[in-house]
């Protein structure tokens, strides 16, 4: 389905699910691997196969043939190791209007597969609708499943969970993770290099990102103000295109517990050397509020219109994460947007 073909609609469980991103976006993301991300298995494609979690083992007796997906990513990796999940995460911020993400159902309809179920995880997962999919292996290495979720799914399927802490599994640690669990490793390490051979493919393409600094803020109401830093996917898929993270701005210390710095606004002046701003956000009508403030309109790089602000949901999720369906998917439209941006900075 052609981008421009998609609905942006919204169910009437968008206002919960962009509650539960805006929960989620200070969540943690590892940047690399832990003690506990182990795999026990004697060749690639053979079972069964232990992976290890901190919540506990998943011993996956044979390859698997009903996999159903949660949290963020997983389904991208599945389809893109060549298997069509049986159930998914509905996609109720950045999806369809069918609750799936375009790049996910884009694959899946090329491969001549059905479309998975679609089921709902907050404000908790339901239990009932992934027992009934009858599903032999649940994955969710990138999720904020509980103990006690853990434990109940458990009961249904061998559960992947995450390997250090709720929403802490980075990027290429999670599709080597799913690789294993499917009997697929080299596959998905080849999915790994792929996906740094693109970025570095789009930043050789565009020699001009590699001179320039960038930030990337979180500002969802007004006051706020937080960076990404280096781990988290939205940064390292810009700094995968050539840019670099702004030193003022990686040099402030991580918020316990996350993935970015939480300041405040009135220390917007952090900003004052980077050249490119990024950020996203929930609606046109949240972007009117932030932009209004003196404080971020003083930002240089708003100021002079070097600024990556995302308005489009689904272009906002798919440049979030980094997996083998989402990142061709985002480029397509974010490049021409940091190009823009790119031009208005005066070197």
């Amino acid at each position: 389905m052609p981008r421009n073909t998609l609905t942006r609609r919204m169910n009437a469980g968008a206002a919960l699910a962009a509650a539960a991103v805006a929960a989620l976006v200070l969540a943690g993301c590892s940047t690399g691997p832990t003690a506990d991300s182990t795999a026990d298995a004697s060749a690639d494609g053979s079972f069964p196969v232990t992976i290890a979690s901190s919540l506990g083992d998943a011993v996956i007796p044979a390859a698997p043939e009903r996999i159903v997906t949660i949290g963020w990513g997983s389904a991208d990796t599945v389809v893109a190791l060549g298997e069509t999940p049986v159930g998914v995460e509905a996609a109720t911020w950045g999806g369809d209007e069918d609750l799936y993400f375009p790049w996910v159902r884009d694959a899946i309809e090329t491969s001549g597969a059905d479309l998975p179920e679609t089921f709902n995880v907050y404000p908790e997962v339901d239990v009932e609708a992934v027992l009934a999919l009858k599903p032999d292996l649940i994955l969710a290495p990138q999720s904020g499943i509980t103990a006690e979720d853990f434990s109940t799914l458990s009961a249904i399927a061998p559960t992947v969970a995450y390997p250090g802490e709720a929403w802490q599994t980075s990027w290429d640690d999670q599709i080597s993770i799913i690789g294993t669990a499917l009997g697929k490793s080299a596959q998905a390490d080849d999915l790994i290099d792929g996906i740094s051979t693109q970025l570095a493919t789009a930043a050789a393409a565009n020699p001009e990102f590699a001179d320039l600094s960038f930030a990337y803020v979180y500002t969802a109401e007004p006051g706020q103000l937080a960076f990404y830093q280096a781990g988290d996917p939205r940064v390292d898929l810009v700094s995968g295109l050539g840019l670099t993270l702004d030193p003022a701005v990686a040099a402030v210390p991580l918020t316990a517990g996350t993935f970015a710095s939480t300041v405040g606004l009135e220390q917007a002046d952090l900003l004052n050397d980077a050249d490119v701003l990024f950020t996203w956000f929930n609606d046109a009508d949240n972007q009117k509020a932030i932009e209004a403030q003196p404080l971020f309109a003083q930002i240089p790089a708003f100021a002079r219109g070097s600024y990556v602000p995302n308005v489009d949901n689904q272009l906002a999720m798919a440049s979030s994460l980094l997996t083998p369906l989402s990142v061709p998917w985002a480029l397509d439209a974010y490049i021409p947007m940091i190009q823009d941006a790119a031009a208005k900075v005066a070197k």
